[in-house]
C-alpha cells in the first residue's frame, strides 16, 4: 500500500475495541498532508482511539495504519517517525507535569528529543515568546490556567519541528479568549511552515468552521468528509451544527426537535429562588470565588459561563450546601443555606460535572436509592419512579447498568435522579459536556419544560455558546470573579460585538489586561530551523538522564513522597528494631507453693534471681491460676506440692507442676526449655549439697559459649536483618508508584510517542531511587550501630558494595511490578504484600533458608534479600569482607539484569 505525498497518513479497514465497546468500525480514511484536519463528533465515537493510533500511541488491532510513508504496525518505523510527530493528549495538561515548572516541562520534552543545551534554551525561549509564556517561565504548570496550560503543551509539542502536529481537543474547557489565541498561535506556526499537517480533535463547532477539511464522526464510522463549506452545501444547512445532525443516521434524528424555549411572563420573577451576595471561597493563599453576586427569580435558567478553574463548580457546591463558604451568604427561596437544614436541601436538585450514580445499580435501583435518600415516603417511590422512567423515555433500559448506556441516556438517567424528589432548583454543572447534538437538543427540551411548565429554577454553567444564548439570563466569570450578568442580547449590545463569544473576549480582554496575544514580530522561520538530526540511536544517555532527572525534581517538590522516603525507613526499622524480639526477659510467674519450707523457698527464688523471670504475688488455688493467666498478669504458675523437701532430702523422685501460656507457641517453648533447664541444674546442685560430689560422680558439665552473639541477644540478629527488609520495601514501592503514577495521570503517553526505550525509561525512572536508597542505607547503618549499639566487626567497604547491589536489585523489582499495574492504590499493597510475604518468610530473617522446603526453599535461594541478609548479618557479627561474600555479590549482580530485562520485555510502547 503506497503512500502518495499529498497524503500525510491513511487508514484502512480499522477497528478497535475496548471489551464489549467497539471505538472503530472498519474505518477506512485518507488524511491530506499540509492542512488542518479536524474530527468532529461527540465524546465516545472513536475520535481520541483514531488520532492515538495515527500517532502511535495505541497498539493497532485490525486494519493498517499508515503515517509518513510508513506501516505504525512496524517498530522501527513509529521509533524513525517519532521525531517527525507530535501528539497532544485529551485533557488539560494531560502531557505536562504539574510540578515541573514552565521552562522545566518543555526543557524535559528537548531532551528527549536530543537537542544539546544552547539550542533547547534557543526554542524555549522562541516558544515561549511567540504563546506569550515568557513571563510564567518559571511557574509550576499546575498554577497554569487551563489556556496557559494548553499552550505549554503545544510548545512541548513543537521543541522538536513536528511534520504532523495531533490535537485531541486542546480547547475544551478554555476559556473562549485563549481558545482564540491558540487557534491564532497554529495559524502563525502554520504559515512559517506550510508542509506541516495538523489533525485536530475538536467539540466546538465553531472552531471546526475554520479548519480546511473536516472527518464527521458517529459510533467509530466515518459519516462524511470534506471541507466545512462541502458539508454545510451537502447538507443544506446554515450551521455545522445543524449539518453534524443531518448526517447523523435516520433512526437517531427522527424525533429531533430544533430548541425553542418560550419567553417568560411578565411578572414571573417576583419570587428570588437563588440568591448569592459577597459568596467568597478561599483555599488557603488561593481565592476560587472572590465576592460573587447574584439573584435568580423562580423558574429562570440562568447560564453560568467560564473556563475550567474560574470557580464555576465551587460556587455550585456553595449554592448546594456541599461546601461552607468563607465569606458571604447563599440564599435559596430566602432562608440562608445550611448544611444541616435537609428541609432546603429536599428541594434542590444537584447534577455534577461528571458521572456521579452507582454503576453497579440499575436505572430503576439508582432511581430508587436516591428517593430513599431523600426521605421520600416508602408507597411513593414505585409511582415516582415509574413516572420518572417515562418522562424522560428509560422505559427500554430500566434494568439495564449506567456504564451500559450511551452517553445522552446517562445524561438523562442523571437528571431523572437528580429530579426524583421533585425538587423546585435544579442545578447542572456542565451536563451537556461530550452529548451529541441531538442529544444536547433533547436534553434542553426536557430543560425548557421544567422550567416554563413546572416554574423549576434552572442554574446551568457550560462551555457551549449557542447553550448559553437559549438561557433566560447568564453570567461571565474568569478568575473567580463575576464580569457580567445579563441577557445574552445585553452583553452583546453590552460590547458592539457580532456574537456572543465576541462579547465574552471583550470582557476577558478587559479583565485581564494584557492578553499575551502571539505575536510575528518573531522570526518563526528562525524558530523551526532543524538541527541536522541523524537517524534516532537505539540508546541515549541523554534521554535516559532526561527521565532521571525528572524523576529527581518531582521527587524533590513531592515533600510526602520525600519525607516517607528518607523517614520513613528510619521509623519503621525503630519499630521493628524494638519491637520484634525474641529474647525471653521479663516473663512474669507465680507459685502455688503447698510446702512451704526453706527448700522450696530456696527453688522459688533461683527462678526469680534469673534475669528472664519476674516474681509476682504468690497463688492460692488452680482457679486462680487460671484467672491470672486468663487476664495477661503471669506466664508462668508453677506448682510445689507438699512434701517436696522431704522427698528430695531422701533422694525420692520430685515432681514440680508448671502450667505455661501456650497463646504464643514459640514463647511457650523456649518458656518450658528454660523451666527444665534451671529445674534440673537446682536439682543437681542440691544433691551435691547433700550427698557431696559423689552423688554426680560420673556426671560433667557441659559449657556453653556463643561463638558470634555471646550474649545471644535479640536485638544483634534482628537490626542486621530489618535492614535489608527496609531496603527492599520502601525503594520498592517508591519505584512502582513512579511508573504507575504516570499511568494514572496520563503523561505516560510521553513515553510512548517519543523515541525513548524501556531500557531508557526505566533505568532513569530507577536510578534516583537507587540514590535515594543508598542514602537510607548509610542512615540505617548509622541508627543501628549507634541507636540500637550494635557492632559493625566486619568490612565498611564490602557491605556498602553489597547494598548497592542491592537497592538496584530491589528498585527494579518495583519496576517490574509496576509494569503489570494501573492503580496507584493497587501498585502500593501489590508491592507491599511481593515485597514483606517472602522477605520476611523466605530469607531467612527469622527461620534458616536451609530448614524451608519445596518452594519456599526456591524462593529463597534466589531472592535477593537472602543474600542481601546474609552480608547484613555477617559484616555485623561474623566480621566478613569481600572475599567472604563473593556468592552473595555474584547472586545480587544477578539480580539486577534479570530484573530489568523483565520488565524491559513486558514494558508496552503503546497502550492497548
Amino acid at each position: 500500500m503506497t503512500q502518495p505525498p499529498s497524503i500525510v497518513a491513511r487508514v484502512a479497514h480499522l477497528t478497535q475495541a475496548y471489551g464489549a465497546t467497539v471505538a472503530l468500525k472498519d474505518t477506512t480514511l485518507d488524511f491530506p498532508a499540509g492542512r488542518m484536519v479536524g474530527l468532529i463528533g461527540p465524546d465516545g465515537v472513536g475520535k481520541s482511539s483514531l488520532l492515538s493510533l495515527v500517532a502511535g500511541a495505541r497498539l493497532i488491532q485490525q486494519g493498517e495504519v499508515e503515517v509518513l510513508g510508513g506501516d505504525m504496525r512496524n517498530a522501527g518505523h513509529r521509533r524513525r517517525t517519532c521525531p517527525r510527530i507530535a501528539y497532544m493528549p485529551q485533557g488539560l495538561g494531560k502531557n505536562l507535569y504539574p510540578t515541573l515548572s514552565v521552562f522545566e516541562n518543555v526543557d524535559f520534552f528537548g531532551r528527549l528529543f536530543g537537542h544539546e543545551k544552547a539550542e533547547r534554551e534557543r526554542r524555549i525561549g522562541m516558544l515561549l515568546a511567540a504563546t506569550g509564556m515568557s513571563a510564567f517561565r518559571d511557574r509550576p504548570a499546575a498554577k497554569l490556567s487551563g489556556g496557559m496550560k494548553q499552550k505549554l503543551g503545544l510548545c512541548c509539542a513543537l521543541i522538536h519541528d513536528p511534520d504532523l502536529l495531533i490535537l485531541d481537543e486542546p480547547t475544551t474547557g478554555v476559556d473562549p479568549l485563549s481558545r482564540r489565541q491558540f487557534w491564532e498561535l497554529i495559524g502563525l506556526i502554520r504559515r512559517s511552515r506550510p508542509a506541516m499537517s495538523v489533525i485536530t480533535a475538536t467539540a466546538y463547532m465553531e472552531e471546526a468552521a475554520g479548519f480546511d477539511w473536516l472527518v464527521a464522526m458517529n459510533a467509530g464510522e466515518v459519516l462524511a468528509t470534506g471541507t466545512p463549506a462541502e458539508l454545510l452545501e451537502r447538507t443544506g444547512t446554515a450551521s455545522l451544527d445543524e449539518a453534524f445532525i443531518a448526517l447523523l443516521p435516520e433512526d437517531e434524528r427522527r424525533n429531533h426537535k430544533k430548541v425553542v424555549i418560550p419567553k417568560r411572563t411578565v411578572g414571573a420573577d417576583g419570587e428570588i429562588a437563588i440568591e448569592a451576595e459577597g459568596l467568597t471561597q478561599r483555599f488557603g493563599d488561593f481565592t476560587a470565588v472572590d465576592h460573587v453576586s447574584f439573584r435568580i427569580p423562580k423558574g429562570e435558567i440562568f447560564g453560568f459561563l467560564g473556563s475550567n478553574g474560574c470557580g464555576k463548580t465551587t460556587t455550585m457546591k456553595m449554592l448546594t450546601g456541599l461546601l461552607e463558604p468563607t465569606e458571604g451568604h447563599a440564599r435559596l427561596f430566602g432562608a440562608k443555606v445550611d448544611p444541616k437544614d435537609m428541609a432546603v436541601r429536599r428541594r434542590v436538585g444537584f447534577m455534577s460535572q461528571s458521572f456521579s450514580l452507582y454503576s453497579e445499580l440499575t436505572v430503576r435501583q439508582n432511581l430508587e436509592l436516591h428517593a430513599r435518600l431523600f426521605g421520600m415516603a416508602q408507597d411513593r417511590i414505585a409511582a415516582r419512579v415509574a413516572e420518572m422512567i417515562a418522562h424522560f423515555d428509560l422505559a427500554s433500559v430500566p434494568d439495564a447498568l449506567p456504564e451500559a448506556l450511551p452517553l445522552g441516556i446517562r445524561q438523562r438517567l442523571s437528571l431523572a435522579v437528580a429530579l426524583i424528589h421533585d425538587p423546585e432548583i435544579l442545578i447542572l454543572d456542565e451536563p451537556t459536556s461530550g452529548v451529541d447534538p441531538v442529544a444536547r437538543d433533547a436534553f434542553w427540551r426536557i430543560l425548557a419544560d421544567l422550567s416554563r411548565k413546572d416554574g423549576v429554577t434552572i442554574f446551568i454553567s457550560t462551555h457551549f455558546m449557542n447553550e448559553a444564548e437559549l438561557c433566560d439570563r447568564i453570567s461571565l466569570m474568569h478568575a473567580g470573579k463575576v464580569l457580567v450578568s445579563d441577557t445574552s442580547e445585553a452583553i452583546i449590545q453590552s460590547k458592539g460585538a457580532n456574537t456572543l463569544e465576541d462579547a465574552f473576549i471583550a470582557y476577558l480582554e478587559e479583565a485581564i489586561g494584557d492578553t499575551g496575544k502571539p505575536t510575528e514580530t518573531l522570526a518563526m522561520a528562525e524558530m523551526t530551523a532543524n538541527e541536522a538530526s541523524g537517524p534516532v540511536a537505539a540508546f541515549s544517555l541523554r534521554r535516559l538522564l532526561s527521565y532521571s532527572r525528572l524523576e529527581s525534581l518531582q521527587l524533590r517538590r513531592d515533600p510526602i513522597r520525600l519525607t516517607m522516603a528518607l523517614l520513613g525507613s528510619l521509623i519503621l526499622m525503630f519499630v521493628i528494631g524494638y519491637g520484634v524480639s525474641m529474647d525471653i526477659e521479663d516473663l512474669s510467674f507465680a507459685v502455688l507453693d503447698r510446702d512451704q519450707t526453706a527448700t522450696s523457698r530456696d527453688y522459688v527464688q533461683d527462678i526469680a534471681g534469673s534475669r528472664c523471670f519476674t516474681e509476682m504475688a504468690p497463688l492460692a488455688s488452680y482457679e486462680e491460676i487460671d484467672e491470672r493467666m486468663r487476664r495477661g498478669e503471669i506466664n508462668l504458675a508453677i506448682e510445689i506440692p507438699s512434701g517436696f523437701a522431704r522427698d528430695l532430702a531422701r533422694g525420692q523422685t520430685v515432681e514440680i507442676g508448671a502450667w505455661i501460656d501456650g497463646a504464643n507457641p514459640s514463647r511457650a517453648e523456649s518458656v518450658r526449655g528454660y523451666v527444665q533447664g534451671m529445674h534440673a541444674d537446682w536439682l543437681m546442685r542440691q544433691a551435691r549439697m547433700l550427698h557431696g560430689d559423689a552423688a554426680t560422680k560420673g556426671s560433667f558439665d557441659v559449657v556453653t559459649r556463643y561463638r558470634y552473639n555471646p550474649d545471644v541477644k535479640s536485638i544483634v540478629a534482628m537490626v542486621p536483618a530489618v535492614i535489608p527488609l527496609l531496603l527492599l520495601l520502601i525503594p520498592a514501592i517508591l519505584t512502582t508508584l513512579s511508573v504507575v503514577r504516570e499511568k494514572e495521570l496520563g503523561s505516560i503517553v510521553n513515553f510512548w510517542v517519543t523515541p525513548v526505550t524501556q531500557l531508557e525509561f526505566l533505568v532513569g525512572k530507577q536510578l534516583p531511587y537507587v540514590a535515594l536508597a543508598l542514602l537510607n542505607f548509610f542512615m540505617l547503618l548509622a541508627f543501628a550501630v549507634f541507636i540500637f549499639q550494635v557492632p559493625l566487626t566486619g568490612s565498611l567497604p564490602a557491605f556498602s558494595l553489597a547494598a548497592l547491589l542491592y537497592v538496584m536489585a530491589t528498585t527494579a523489582m518495583g519496576l517490574l511490578i509496576s509494569v503489570f499495574i494501573s492503580s496507584q492504590v493497587a501498585a502500593l499493597f501489590a508491592t507491599a504484600l511481593l515485597t514483606i510475604i517472602p522477605g520476611a518468610q523466605y530469607s531467612g530473617m527469622i527461620d534458616p533458608v536451609s530448614s524451608l522446603q519445596g518452594i519456599g526453599r526456591m524462593v529463597g535461594e534466589i531472592y535477593p534479600t537472602t543474600w542481601f541478609i546474609i552480608a547484613s548479618r555477617g559484616t555485623f557479627s561474623k566480621g566478613l569482607g569481600f572475599q567472604d561474600l563473593g556468592t552473595a555479590f555474584l547472586m545480587l549482580a544477578l539480580a539486577t539484569p534479570i530484573l530489568l530485562a523483565l520488565a524491559a520485555m513486558f514494558l508496552r510502547k503503546q497502550a492497548r
